[in-house]
């Protein structure tokens, strides 16, 4: 009876060392996991930041378009990758498609230029891009609008000479 239970506690004795043996072993793997990401982060940190491109419609000057990304580093997998992109087309092109400015009301017209101004303050710009704070621009004043005495004047020739040929 004695040597049952002797064989009894063996095999429980040999059951929790082998336990100890497995769990030793799973945290050794787990240490040797963390220590392969750690390198793998470094190599990563070898590659420079991506650099892109300015947006490129695929149609006109707005809408769905592409960008190209670049970046340097001996360790890179991949330096160079392309990226769907879109250009409002309410945006005023002329400061770059990317920078979006909220803009002032137009100012009086200047009579030796006959141009009148008005100044904006950048609102959004899309993917980091290079924007200026503000920007001016200007355009024609246009047609210089008569005063109302002048139409009522009109208005009354035009009458008289109607009161003239229904007399005629």
């Amino acid at each position: 009876m004695q040597s049952q239970q002797y064989q009894q506690q063996r095999r429980k004795l040999a059951a929790v060392f082998l336990a100890f043996i497995f769990i030793l072993a799973a945290v050794d793997t787990v240490e040797a996991g963390k220590k392969e990401k750690a390198e793998k982060k470094v190599k990563k940190s070898d590659c420079g930041e991506w650099q892109w491109s300015v947006c490129v419609p695929t149609s006109g000057d707005c809408g769905l378009g592409t960008r190209e990304g670049t970046r340097t580093g001996a360790e890179c997998k991949q330096t160079m990758k392309t990226q769907r992109c879109k250009i409002p087309c309410n945006w005023k092109k002329q400061f770059g498609a990317e920078c979006k400015y909220q803009f002032q009301a137009w100012g009086e017209c200047d009579l030796n230029t006959a141009l009148k101004t008005r100044t904006g303050n950048l609102k959004r710009a899309l993917h980091n891009a290079d924007c200026q704070k503000t920007v001016t621009i200007s355009k024609p004043c246009g047609k210089l609008t008569k005063s109302k005495p002048q139409v009522e004047s009109k208005k009354k020739k035009k009458e008289g000479k109607k009161q003239e040929k229904m007399l005629d």
